[in-house]
């Protein structure tokens, strides 16, 4: 018995420009019903694979496969998928119902019917009553769910969506992430989402493709993407992690190698209390940023490193709030998740400081955060220091 062809195929999908690789090699198969989510920074690929997919841009190399069929050298009409985009692009002279009913009428259906059609589809993004009026009359979210009513009333095999919620503010783009996954429950159609928002992805998908230089740095589910990182790059970009390198790996958890620990894993407690972990280590609270439902505490640990933790705002919150306060932290074994083999044969003298050995970086809101806690105080690293992993902005 044959399988079904996946809805999406890429392979070695690569596009250039000049001697650029915005795409390279790209080998993808993406299950037809799917929710499927390509995360990264700006200038990663991801928006150009999307375009190769929708057949704006002609790959340079490699393939590209609807539904068991090459459709590399068709034009975008010619291709059962559609796009939202997000700037919306409607037509402002026409009205909601006749926006939304414009790919029908390309299509030649019938004014009658593809207006029911159009109606059937306002109804299922909740703008039933909003057919009469124009694209200007309505807000953001409102223009929103018109693109996508537009995008679905054909029934594509395929939609791209390109950061179509980026324009919104965030109490409103929270409200479509939910909408966006119940619409594509209801209606069953491969979703492709463009995104450089770690949050929205780990929210909308079944599966995530994390992009880094026009490859494909780690494919896998939310769980998987957020647990169990593959590189320092994926670690530092999907939410926020400590990311400690071979020489701090040696000092804080006797082996060697690259890992990686969520801030949300350790364990603060006031100097001298117990902690029920197989790892501690003490410190100086640097910072405290209270963030609602959180409170993050940046600390400066004696060995030199500073590391970020978040604790829950709950009852059983007793940790010392006050800047310069003495603290001790703690993790688990099966809370640090192992990035890259040990660049050292054996572990340094542990008796020996790390100051100024690496940089430790994390993620929050794209921006990074976190460093050595000497190299922070001192212009330079040593020579020897090893690189810092470091997520791009985007």
């Amino acid at each position: 018995m044959t399988a079904d062809p996946p809805a999406i195929r890429l392979s070695g999908l690569t596009k250039s420009f000049g001697s650029v690789n915005a795409v390279d090699g790209i080998d993808l198969d993406i299950a037809e019903g799917e929710f499927f989510s390509m995360l990264g920074p700006s200038g990663s690929g991801k928006t150009t694979v999307l375009r190769l997919i929708a057949g704006f841009e002609r790959p340079t190399a490699g393939t590209v496969s609807l539904l068991g069929r090459n459709v590399t050298d068709r034009a975008p009409f010619d291709r059962d998928v559609n796009t939202v985009f997000q700037d919306y692009a409607l037509f402002p002279h026409m009205s909601v119902l006749e926006n939304v009913a414009y790919g029908l009428r390309v299509r030649g259906v019938g004014r009658r019917e593809r207006h029911v059609q159009a109606r059937h589809a306002l109804e299922t993004v909740r703008l039933g009553g909003f057919g009469d009026r124009k694209p200007g009359e309505l807000s953001g979210g409102q223009r929103q769910r018109v693109a996508l009513a537009r995008a679905t009333v054909v029934r594509p095999k395929v939609l791209l969506l390109d950061e179509p919620l980026g324009a919104l503010d965030l109490k409103l783009r929270e409200q479509m992430q939910v909408e966006l996954k119940e619409l594509q429950r209801e209606l069953g159609i491969t979703f492709i989402f463009v995104t450089h928002d770690q949050e929205e992805a780990l929210t909308l998908s079944d599966r995530i493709a994390v992009f880094n230089q026009g490859r494909i740095e780690q494919l896998g589910t939310p769980a998987e993407i957020y647990d169990h990182p593959a590189s320092p790059f994926v670690a530092a970009f999907v939410g926020t992690s400590n990311i400690l390198t071979d020489s701090l790996s040696w000092a804080l958890l006797g082996r060697g190698g690259s890992h990686a620990l969520r801030p949300e894993k350790i364990s603060v407690a006031r100097m001298g209390a117990a902690l029920a972990t197989e790892h501690t280590a003490q410190g100086t609270l640097a910072e405290v940023i209270y963030v609602g439902s959180s409170t993050r505490l940046v600390i400066d640990l004696d060995a030199g490193l500073r590391i970020t933790a978040r604790e829950q705002n709950d009852a059983h919150r007793v940790t010392e709030d006050q800047r310069g306060a003495r603290v001790s932290i703690g993790w688990h074994n099966r809370d640090v998740v192992a990035l890259e083999k040990p660049t050292t044969v054996a572990a340094a003298d542990a008796s020996e400081p790390v100051d100024g050995l690496s940089q430790v970086t994390g993620h929050i809101d794209g921006q990074i955060i976190g460093q050595s806690a000497m190299s922070a105080r001192e212009p330079g690293t040593q020579s020897g220091s090893a690189p810092t992993t470091a997520a791009p902005t985007g």
